[in-house]
């Protein structure tokens, strides 16, 4: 196969994927937003994780909330639990790394927060433990995931939103994430600062 008829390929899977995210997702973008935007209102934050290109997606994010996404407002409080490395490297030095986002959790989160975890497999030990260090907190958590959800679904509880890709390609997964993302901050901005 030419390299321009496999990038075609590549391309038509990603807007396959896309479109059939479309309908399925829609509706829990729009919880998570609610979510994330009464959160903000009442002096919450949005705490977000994730690992290798989720971790990328985690900060990314948090950027968008924290300093501007496509129109101008004040930063709203956000932060990416992926980015300090004395903090990950300690933790997972002298505990695990599996306790990596969760220790953060315990010590930042409170109650009303929104806990954000991003995990294409829901298999992801450390994620899976921040989300039950958000419960612990009384916080409720947005999880982006994708494949059959893993183990996330089991350890999340009502009040929580699951927004799972219909896809079992990792790649695929994370490029509707980012359009998740982008959907979220947008919703927000509208709802907080308005056309």
């Amino acid at each position: 196969m030419k390299p321009e008829a496999r990038i075609k390929e590549l391309f038509d899977a990603s807007i396959s994927t896309k479109q059939d995210s479309t309908e399925k997702l829609a509706t829990p973008i729009v919880e998570a937003a609610k979510l994330i935007v009464c959160s903000l209102r009442n002096q919450g934050k949005i705490l977000t994780c994730g690992n290798g290109g989720s971790a990328a997606d985690a900060q990314h994010f948090s950027s968008e909330l924290l300093n501007r996404f496509e129109m101008e407002r004040e930063g709203l409080a956000a932060l990416a639990l992926t980015t300090d490395s004395s903090t990950l490297t300690s933790i997972a030095n002298d505990y695990d790394y599996e306790k990596i986002f969760s220790k953060q959790v315990l010590a930042l989160g409170h109650s009303g927060d929104v806990l954000m975890v991003i995990t294409t497999s829901g298999q992801s030990a450390n994620v899976l433990a921040a989300v039950s260090a958000a419960h612990r907190k009384n916080m409720l958590v947005v999880a982006l995931s994708g494949k059959d959800g893993g183990d996330l679904p089991s350890v999340l509880r009502p009040g929580d939103i699951e927004i799972r890709v219909p896809s079992q390609s990792t790649a695929r997964i994370q490029e509707v994430h980012l359009l998740i993302l982008h959907c979220l901050c947008d919703l927000v901005d509208h709802e907080l600062v308005g056309s």
